[in-house]
């Protein structure tokens, strides 16, 4: 294993800002690993420690194919996390909306701009990504639709789920849209939580990408056997607001079956406890997310269904 430095930026109030990578094998830029580029994404960050971790010893004990290289960015956002905040503390800017990047633009651009040039020429790209609202998923995989159709090579990550977005105008500014542009095949990892570890859901995270990395003749090691993944569409979903605001008294979880129907949630009067509203399932289906805060608003996305 070896540490490189992806980027680099002095602090007139604090340590120096780093931004580092660990590269392991050498050879042929096969597949490139980036983490947390918002400060909350804590699961992301966690997931690709563990990474490090398993690469370090896979490598030591000779089970990286000669002529792959594998490099693992685990952060390139922790003075926001330092802080608890979720994008760049001084601007309120999201490094993920920032690609391809500007070397002499704003401290985010330039942040984008220095990563996307490190990991633009690998043919594998793999985030370890977020969604912009708070809640849990069942782990899955996201590939934006391109020209190039990578949803069976998705397949080989073995999550219960392969979701095959239509991109929209800000996904033209998100790293994954841009890899592929560069003829990178980019996939974005959804690792079931975002601002908590959760344990079973980052396990099933890091064994999806090494399984992905020895069916790609990248590693040699036998895989953990996976599921067998469900394409989805934008089709596939139903989308689940809350109607009012108030405490979120959730009834159902990521992964259950519901019926048409069925109360997923009641959303409590925050002061005497009345139920001010039920939302209910708009038809039988799985809980893909789940809002997970204890406050909801008005008209805010409480569940998807598949």
């Amino acid at each position: 294993m070896k540490k490189v430095k992806i980027f680099s930026m002095k602090s007139p109030y604090r340590e120096a800002f780093h931004i580092n990578g660990f590269v392991f094998g050498s050879g042929e830029k096969t597949v490139a690993i980036v983490g947390a580029m918002r400060g909350d994404e804590v699961q992301q960050q966690f997931v690709c420690s563990q990474l490090v971790r398993i690469l370090t010893e896979l490598e030591q004990d000779g089970m990286i194919v000669s002529g792959k290289e594998i490099l693992v960015i685990p952060s390139a956002n922790h003075f926001s996390m330092n802080i608890g905040k979720r994008f760049w503390p001084m601007d309120n800017t999201d490094i993920n909306r920032m690609f391809p990047g500007y070397e002499k633009g704003e401290t985010t651009q330039r942040i984008a701009s220095a990563i996307f040039e490190r990991i633009k020429d690998y043919k594998l790209g793999i985030q370890l990504a977020s969604y912009h609202f708070s809640g849990e998923f069942i782990p899955h995989v996201r590939v934006i639709k391109t020209a190039v159709d990578i949803s069976k090579t998705a397949c080989e990550f073995g999550l219960p789920y392969v979701y095959i977005k239509t991109p929209e105008p800000f996904d033209t500014v998100m790293l994954n849209y841009n890899w592929q542009i560069w003829d990178t095949a980019a996939y974005s990892i959804y690792a079931g939580t975002t601002d908590i570890i959760d344990k079973n859901s980052a396990k099933q995270t890091w064994q999806a990408i090494v399984r992905f990395l020895s069916q790609n003749g990248i590693l040699r090691r036998e895989a953990v056997p996976g599921f067998k993944s469900k394409i989805l569409d934008d089709k596939d979903f139903t989308t689940v607001s809350s109607p009012c605001a108030g405490f979120f008294y959730k009834l159902k979880s990521v992964g259950q079956d519901v019926r048409k129907s069925e109360v997923l949630a009641k959303i409590l009067d925050p002061y005497n406890g009345e139920v001010l509203s039920e939302i209910t399932a708009p038809k039988d289906g799985i809980i893909f997310f789940a809002h997970s805060k204890p406050l909801i608003m008005e008209k805010t996305v409480a569940f998807w269904v598949i």
